[in-house]
């Protein structure tokens, strides 16, 4: 009698593939999971937001700025703090998963600011000596390298503000829409 109580018990139990997956998998899963969609949603805003700094900066309207590395605000660190913040609200701050982003997001943003940074600037000084070589050398036809690879730490910061408003106001949202 008591291995048909426990076979009746189990029984009533969902499968446990569908308490994590509750919109199937593939496609809706992802568009399901509110992490994924906070850090897209950073980026996004973070990219758009380049166009408007760089005409405040320059008073040129570039749209190019929407696919540009580099600039106000770094669009890589709302991506990944969009994620963090979304992650830490969901699995909560004590989570391994929520640990796990944070060092992620620690490195790539040490990333724009060290690395990235110094090889714009460094494409910056060769851009300048190209352009001063005689018509004649070889090199001095060769197109420009590009120098807007890295970020400032206030860029890197305004980034990280955009994630957390962009990851804050989206899982908030997403939880008074669908739940949990």
């Amino acid at each position: 009698r008591d291995r048909e109580v426990r076979c009746a018990v189990r029984r009533d139990l969902p499968p446990p593939h569908v308490a994590m997956a509750p919109l199937g998998t593939g496609v809706p899963a992802l568009i399901s999971s509110p992490a994924l969609m906070s850090a897209l949603l950073a980026f996004s805003f973070a990219q758009l937001a380049k166009v408007f700094t760089h005409w405040y900066s320059t008073g040129k309207l570039d749209w190019n700025r929407i696919v540009g590395s580099g600039g106000m605000p770094s669009s890589h660190t709302a991506l990944v703090v969009g994620l963090t913040t979304a992650v830490g609200l969901k699995d909560s701050w004590d989570s391994s998963l929520f640990a796990l982003c944070v060092v992620f997001s620690l490195v790539v943003m040490y990333d724009a600011t060290g690395v990235r940074l110094q090889a714009g600037r460094q494409a910056e000084i060769l851009n300048q000596m190209i352009l001063e070589l005689p018509t004649q050398h070889p090199v001095s036809d060769t197109r420009p390298l590009r120098d807007s690879l890295g970020h400032t730490p206030v860029e890197v910061g305004a980034g990280a503000m955009v994630g957390i408003v962009v990851g804050w106001l989206h899982y908030s949202l997403w939880i008074t829409q669908w739940g949990p």
